[in-house]
């Protein structure tokens, strides 16, 4: 039978004394040496050698018939379990036996949370390069309506190793509301109402960029040159409302907000498109969405279907000449009504425009990092390493964040490392969206 670390401490583990088991966990030994026939497993690298975690039973005693060689990636052994119940220390769990047996990457899914980060590896993951494809961070929203007060965004960049955000107003916030637990249309816009919130927005956006050193990215090279050290924002908007049927403001946000990734609709079915919370009132995308599209492709906007439906997005994919991006969501195998959520053929047709699809942070999806890394692993299997990036959401989502601040992110990094290798990690946490810009612009 096969263990996973989640079992640890409940009757599954336990009943399992006695019997061939599978684990799979990372080898830890007082010395730093390269192989034994005693140690530890742990659900994480450790940060050096004998770093463990506080609680003994996340920690399993491993005694192996012959000396193991060790690498940098997790161990699957098979041996015999063995539960002990009154170790006065607390450790309860040993494999007797043990022997290497072959290691995939789904095998790497029963790792645990992380209990020490090895900050050395992480920094090397990151490289300041990282970056999120959508953001409402520094209070950007209630800043538009005047209320409170910018909060801290080019610090936590920096404590995190990110980049570049792309930092996103939402055209449509006069008229959504919150209700029985989901952001729904309330009403119609008045003419101009969305035009003129969303200018406030952008005013607001690059009011906090200046107060905060934030570098406005507009080119390709811009981001390519991006560091933590100085962190970046790309202006952008979730939703296209403030066009209100008029394209040329698309041109007229290009050149005075330095508009470089768009965002089609949001939670109202608007000019350009049906979303995946209402019912479908056009059919996927209209005329004038296919529209919105060719400009942002000829002007050098990146065009984000978020929210859009499955039509919608087949639409845009048949319509544009440069990858899409689907900046916030994650997949789920069966059909929910009104989810953000999307369906493997959803995430196929973005990826086969060569864009990238975000996964976000919802805490009622993903609980720690570890199940957070793991939304990561499932797209990438079904859309593939070049095609799946981060999309935080930050202060955007209706209920908690696994990942509440920048500074955190290297724990996403190190759990991702269970994983993935350095090179496929530091195309999730930013290269994947670099290159869809780059081609874009």
């Amino acid at each position: 039978m096969r263990l996973s670390w989640h079992d640890l401490g409940t009757p599954r583990a336990d009943d399992a004394d006695g019997k061939t088991v599978e684990f799979v966990g990372w080898p830890n030994t007082a010395l730093p040496v390269r192989t034994a026939d005693y140690f530890l497993l742990t659900g994480e690298p450790g940060c050096c050698a004998g770093c463990l975690p506080a609680n003994p039973l996340a920690v399993v005693e491993v005694s192996a018939e012959q000396e193991i060689e060790f690498g940098n990636t997790a161990l699957r052994l098979s041996g015999m379990w063995r539960v002990q119940r009154d170790d006065p220390a607390g450790w309860r769990y040993q494999l007797h036996g043990a022997r290497r047996i072959g290691l995939t990457r789904r095998t790497l899914l029963a790792a645990s949370p992380i209990f020490c980060l090895p900050a050395t590896a992480t920094a090397q993951t990151l490289d300041g390069t990282a970056i999120d494809m959508h953001s409402h961070a520094g209070n950007l929203l209630r800043m538009t309506w005047g209320r409170g007060k910018f909060s801290a965004v080019a610090d936590p960049m920096r404590q995190g190793g990110l980049s570049t955000i792309c930092l996103a107003i939402v055209a449509d916030s006069p008229t959504i509301t919150l209700t029985d637990g989901r952001l729904r249309p309330s009403r119609d816009p008045s003419p101009g109402e969305l035009f003129d919130f969303s200018w406030r927005g952008f005013e607001a956006l690059h009011i906090l960029a200046r107060e905060q050193g934030l570098p406005i990215i507009k080119t390709s090279a811009d981001l390519r040159k991006a560091r933590s050290a100085q962190p970046s924002v790309i202006v952008s908007s979730e939703g296209a409302d403030f066009l209100e049927g008029h394209i040329e403001r698309l041109d007229e946000a290009y050149e005075k907000w330095q508009l470089r990734h768009l965002q089609l609709t949001h939670y109202r079915p608007n000019e350009l498109g049906d979303i995946q919370t209402e019912p479908a009132v056009h059919d996927g995308l209209t005329a004038f969405g296919a529209d919105v599209i060719r400009r942002c492709n000829k002007l050098g906007i990146v065009v984000d279907v978020a929210h859009g439906t499955y039509a919608l997005v087949k639409k845009a994919a048949a319509v544009t000449t440069k990858p899409l991006v689907l900046s916030h969501t994650s997949l789920t195998e069966r059909p929910v009504p009104w989810t953000r959520r999307i369906l493997p053929d959803h995430a196929r047709a973005i990826a086969a425009t060569g864009g990238v699809i975000g996964i976000w942070p919802v805490n009622a999806y993903f609980g720690t990092y570890q199940s957070y890394a793991e939304g990561f692993a499932k797209m990438v299997d079904v859309a593939g390493i070049d095609h799946v990036g981060l999309g935080t959401d930050q202060l955007g989502l209706v209920g908690p964040s696994t990942m509440p601040s920048y500074a955190d992110l290297p724990k996403l990094a190190a759990a991702l490392r269970t994983r993935f290798n350095a090179e496929e990690t530091a195309k999730l946490l930013g290269g994947n969206y670099l290159r869809v810009f780059a081609a874009t612009l």
